[in-house]
């Protein structure tokens, strides 16, 4: 393993060249790896899977035609490599769960009844093991139980294989039954293309992402856009302007800096007006919403925000209600605004 050392803390990670492609391949010669659902996470998976010729098969219910009919344009076979979810399950060693949280708890049933012993079940999120209580999600103690957490979307997974780099993964073995547990986590997260893998567990997998998706990632993020471009409208900005300086900037130059070198060689390669302004002002923002991620964190600990989570996805009619928050948030001002000004970059008709 790499050690990485953050002032005095270190850590030990797992990169490509330590477990290299050759040895993961070579770990799951012999395994079926059946990806059940092809819907966010799914899709990639499976693809650098199967281009890192590992033997893939998809596990996915007929009736969302959707998803099926996606499997069945990437080039997986009805009943060659694409199955229903029970019959894939039952044809694989290492059943890759990665149908929503929601959809895991109303599965599972099924799905567990699939599990052979020495089977590996793999999660990309610590949620359904976590919460175990309100999911009932509890597997068998014959089997390993194992995690590998992207850090981005299935869009960014695919994109950054295809592209030769790779978005860095966590990992974690929950119950080691056949000994060979974190040697068969380790070698799929190679084969989905990680760029390296960091080492976590099941609790700490689920609560720091739930609190950075609703906080810096998306939810703190989306807010704070819209706290700025109310303001600049509010006193006379046009919606052009105001877009430009609170969405279109941050990310076409300001984050892309903060990507190559870090956030302070973002601030040294702007104007002193700029430096000047944001360091100041940034630990008036911290403090303001310290307390707002300290409440956040806390019902992500105690299970609040699950409870929410599983009412609002597992309500029949949640597309619908989705559609509509949605088409809110995209018909928006800012976000047509948005649209506009995205339409006219100079690459954006190539």
């Amino acid at each position: 393993m790499a050690t990485l050392n953050f002032g005095g803390v270190e850590e030990n990670v797992v990169t490509r060249e330590e477990f290299p492609l050759s040895k993961a391949q070579e770990v799951l010669k012999d395994e079926v790896i059946a990806i059940i659902g092809y819907g966010v996470q799914g899709p990639a998976q499976a693809l650098n899977l199967r281009d890192n010729g590992i033997h893939v098969i998809i596990g996915q219910a007929p009736e969302f035609k959707e998803d099926w009919d996606r499997a069945v344009k990437d080039g997986f076979e009805p009943g060659k490599s694409l199955f229903p979810i029970e019959e894939a399950a039952s044809k694989a060693t290492i059943i890759q769960y990665l149908v929503s949280d929601a959809a895991q708890r109303t599965v599972w049933p099924s799905l567990k009844s699939c599990l052979k012993e020495g089977d590996a079940l793999y999660f990309s999120h610590g949620f359904s093991i976590t919460y175990k209580e309100q999911t009932g999600v509890i597997p068998p103690p014959n089997v390993d139980v194992i995690l590998v957490a992207p850090k981005g979307s299935g869009t960014s997974v695919r994109r950054n294989f295809l592209a030769g780099t790779g978005i860095n993964s966590s990992y974690a073995v929950f119950q080691d039954y056949t000994g060979r547990a974190e040697e068969r986590t380790l070698a799929l997260g190679i084969g989905i293309g990680s760029g390296y893998l960091f080492p976590t567990t099941f609790e700490n997998e689920v609560y720091s992402d739930l609190t950075g998706e609703r906080g810096v990632l998306m939810g703190a993020l989306a807010g704070i856009m819209e706290a700025q471009y109310q303001v600049l409208r509010d006193n006379g900005h046009s919606p052009s302007e105001a877009f430009n300086e609170t969405v279109e900037e941050l990310t076409q130059s300001l984050i892309r800096l903060v990507d190559e070198n870090g956030m302070d060689w973002m601030y040294a390669n702007c104007s002193a007006t700029a430096q000047r302004g944001a360091l100041d002002w940034k630990p008036r923002f911290r403090d303001a919403t310290l307390p707002v991620f300290n409440e956040l964190y806390e019902r992500v600990k105690t299970g609040e925000e699950t409870k929410v989570v599983l009412e609002k996805t597992g309500r029949p009619d949640y597309k619908t209600y989705l559609t509509a928050e949605l088409k809110e948030l995209r018909e928006s001002e800012m976000w047509q605004a948005g649209a506009q000004v995205r339409a006219l970059r100079p690459d954006e008709g190539k």
